[in-house]
């Protein structure tokens, strides 16, 4: 049998999340694409996949052979580009995953630029607060504010995101001073849903760490909202100085906690460990971090 073949085979099926999909994608048929992924279980002696009239699922082999495959279909994939002299012309879809905000303030008016350095590419961007499964949704790359917890994916560190406190004028003048963040415990704190703690906020003085529970009447997993909700005087936020410094700029909003470092957050390009990273990858990492390194984001 072509082991190869089943392999490549098999990861589409887990990808697109059913045969017939993975066989209008390779130009096959259903029974040729079931055919592939069933040889490949009697070649290993293992089942791969659970199939009911319904669905798919991977069996707990089937979640670490999967990620294997990408590794070396990918690394073969890679020789092979190496062979045809490839390496200094990306080819083929680079398919990108980003926060909302990041992705619309940041990655929207750079990518223009990129796809004339690489005419030869194609950009597909997802734009979603949510992680999403790099091997099952296909991604390439994803940007992520956090740091990284999977073991089967590589971070290249792009920049310490700096985090402020932000209130509306309108809710600071109705409410009681905050001269430390002690006092945050009695305000109406706004909530960033994705993040691992929701309902602590921490910051740094002079090598100290505080960790402040925190709490509010509404929490929202897009930072889009979260700014609005703060500009409209709902409560105090925690937000990137990027995303807020042109409404402080313009007495919309007003910094909270001046004195007190608010801990930031790591953003990180991640994309699936292999032996040899894919070029389209490591163009676009360059790429993002020239970007990031000659704007205002570190400011």
């Amino acid at each position: 049998m072509d082991q190869l073949g089943a392999m490549r085979a098999f990861v589409l099926v887990v990808q697109t999340g059913s045969f017939s999909a993975a066989a209008r994608e390779q130009g096959t048929s259903q029974a040729t694409m079931s055919k592939k992924v069933a040889a490949l279980e009697a070649l290993l002696g293992v089942k791969l996949l659970s199939r009911t009239s319904r669905e798919l699922s991977l069996t707990e082999v089937g979640q670490d052979y999967v990620h294997r495959c990408v590794s070396i279909l990918g690394e073969l994939d890679e020789a092979e580009s190496n062979a045809r002299s490839q390496m200094e012309r990306p080819t083929g879809q680079l398919r990108i995953s980003a926060p909302v905000v990041f992705g619309r303030q940041f990655i929207g008016p750079i990518l223009t630029e990129f796809l004339k350095a690489y005419p030869e590419l194609n950009v597909d961007l997802h734009l979603s607060d949510k992680h999403v499964d790099l091997i099952a949704e296909r991604i390439d790359i994803a940007i992520r504010a956090k740091k990284l917890e999977d073991s089967t994916l590589v971070a290249r560190h792009l920049f310490d995101n700096p985090m402020v406190l932000v209130a509306a004028p309108s809710y600071l003048e109705t409410n009681a001073a905050i001269i430390t963040p002690e006092q945050l415990t009695s305000h109406n704190c706004i909530l960033y849903s994705m993040q691992k703690s929701i309902n602590v906020w921490y910051f740094n003085q002079n090598d100290q760490r505080l960790s402040i529970p925190v709490s509010g009447n509404c929490r929202c997993d897009n930072g889009d909202v979260i700014l609005q909700l703060a500009i409209d005087g709902s409560g105090i936020a925690q937000l990137p100085i990027w995303m807020v410094r042109e409404y402080i700029d313009s007495g919309q909003l007003a910094i909270v906690l001046s004195d007190f470092e608010v801990k930031p957050l790591p953003f990180n390009a991640v994309y699936p460990q292999n032996r040899y990273v894919p070029l389209k990858v490591r163009r676009f990492v360059e790429f993002i971090k020239t970007k990031i390194e000659q704007s205002e984001l570190y400011s």
